[in-house]
């Protein structure tokens, strides 16, 4: 008896059980460069809480927060970014969409906070593209 392949879905795609492996693996790795996100938010938070010299003094700018209060945004924010990231990682359904919202909230903020820390919010900023660009794009349930 001949075992035969089961027939493509339209448009020659897999079967909807099957997970493009790339997109899998991105889902993935978005779930950990929000973890990476989280703890460089956590750090960026510390630092910012602990001293007040850590972060350039921006002059005339519409967003001009002290040190302080930027680091208890970004430890905040870090934390949800950590929860969502391993939430991601063990496969709940929720965090995927939360994982989306999440980085775009820490896009803008980064944004927002370029004055201060250029690098730092460009960093964060490309993790926060590529996150949002990798859980849009595998449009199935399963990832692992």
């Amino acid at each position: 008896m001949a075992h035969t392949a089961p027939a493509p879905g339209p448009a020659g795609s897999a079967g909807q059980g099957d997970i493009n492996p790339w997109a899998a693996s991105g889902i993935i790795f978005a779930g950990v460069l929000l973890l990476v996100d989280g703890v460089l938010g956590v750090i960026k938070g510390i630092s910012g809480i602990a001293t007040d010299d850590v972060y350039a003094h921006v002059r005339n700018y519409t967003f001009k927060f002290d040190a302080t209060s930027w680091g208890w945004i970004h430890l905040v924010l870090g934390i949800v970014l950590g929860v969502v990231g391993w939430s991601i990682l063990k496969g709940a359904g929720w965090a995927r969409a939360t994982g989306v919202v999440i980085a775009a909230i820490n896009l803008i903020i980064n944004f927002v906070w370029l004055p201060y820390q250029p690098v730092w919010a460009i960093v964060s900023i490309a993790i926060d593209v590529f996150v949002i660009w990798a859980l849009c794009t595998e449009r199935s349930k399963a990832v692992i």
